[in-house]
């Protein structure tokens, strides 16, 4: 940028002088109290050296904390309401969050026009930081509030290109357990129903369950993609069975999703798990009450919200050297549908 004849310094030179990220920058120069005392002072001496000025207003207007975080769940209300996924996710915020003194603001996005108003509302000091679930695709709403230097944790690998630390259950090796397990039951054709295609969590198990296979030299073209809603495995289910007649065991990305797997194989009069077994994902409470109880793999489903939770409020406080992602294990939970 020239003004009266001068280069004028950038936010992203001060932050490549400081040697620390664009958002660290911001963070320091509108004076919000959690950054680390070596990346301030680095920052300072940047801001000097370069003769940068913020806009004193954006700069007022940042200083003010607001006390409040934010839980954005990118799906609609209703799936958000009827998954309990999402439910437990919110129990593990709660808690992580148990004596902070901070409100949680709960943001859900209905559609694309959604997402620019929610954006606006992050990026504007409503919030002091976000908790962001159920990205798909290369949803540009991480990136967006990286660069307005608010301090942001992923529920789940993200698929976009973005530096922003992620918590996540190890859904590859979790996917991989199940098909292993089916295989040591002596089933010969082992399908699936894979999650959503733009979602990480969909590919990652996806390609746990077909790694396994394809290494036990078994076939892995039975494939059914759903949305993780219990009609959707409902859908995925019927369309196997028409597919693959001689289909003897399902690996279900979701809970919910064999829920629906189970409705219809009962509708047909096929036996679970004597004509064919059933494993899900998720261990939710739907898994233990289901006819028959479900075999599925145990992904620590609070302890996501909590560890999210964690490890924004140890970016509040400047913490040093924390991890960009963490990973979390899975199990697998053996009940009557394998």
């Amino acid at each position: 940028m020239v003004e009266d004849g001068r280069e004028i310094p950038t936010l992203d030179e001060v932050a490549r002088v400081a040697g620390v990220s664009r958002s660290t920058a911001s963070r320091v120069i509108n004076g919000r109290t959690y950054v680390s005392a070596k990346a301030r002072e680095a920052v300072a001496q940047a801001v000097t050296s370069l003769g940068y000025s913020p806009n004193m207003l954006a700069r007022s207007l940042a200083m003010k904390r607001t006390n409040s975080i934010a839980l954005v769940v990118s799906e609609h209300g209703d799936r958000v309401l009827g998954d309990p996924f999402f439910a437990r996710v919110l129990r593990g915020v709660h808690a992580g969050l148990a004596g902070s003194g901070l409100q949680l603001v709960l943001l859900m996005a209905q559609d694309e026009q959604d997402h620019g108003s929610m954006a606006t509302y992050l990026t504007s000091g409503h919030v002091d930081g976000a908790l962001v679930v159920s990205l798909h695709g290369e949803d540009p709403l991480p990136a967006q509030l990286v660069a307005s230097g608010l301090p942001v944790v992923l529920c789940g690998r993200p698929l976009a290109k973005v530096e922003v630390p992620y918590v996540d259950s190890d859904n590859f090796n979790g996917a991989g357990q199940a098909a292993q397990y089916l295989i040591d039951q002596g089933r010969r054709l082992i399908g699936t129903i894979a999650g959503p295609r733009d979602m990480a969590v969909g590919i990652d198990r996806l390609s746990g369950w077909r790694r396994t296979l394809s290494m036990a030299g078994r076939p892995t073209d039975a494939i059914a993609h759903a949305d993780f809603s219990l009609e959707g495995g409902m859908a995925a289910m019927e369309q196997l069975l028409t597919a693959f007649p001689a289909l003897d065991a399902v690996f279900v990305a979701s809970d919910l999703m064999a829920i629906g797997a189970l409705h219809v194989l009962r509708g047909r009069g096929i036996r679970v798990p004597e004509d064919v077994a059933v494993v899900g994902f998720d261990d939710s409470g739907l898994a233990a009450t289901s006819v028959p109880p479900l075999t599925t793999v145990r992904q620590p489903i609070e302890e996501l919200g909590r560890t999210m939770t964690w490890r924004l409020l140890a970016q509040f406080e400047g913490d040093a050297d924390l991890p960009p992602s963490v990973l979390l294990p899975t199990e697998l939970i053996r009940r009557d549908t394998a």
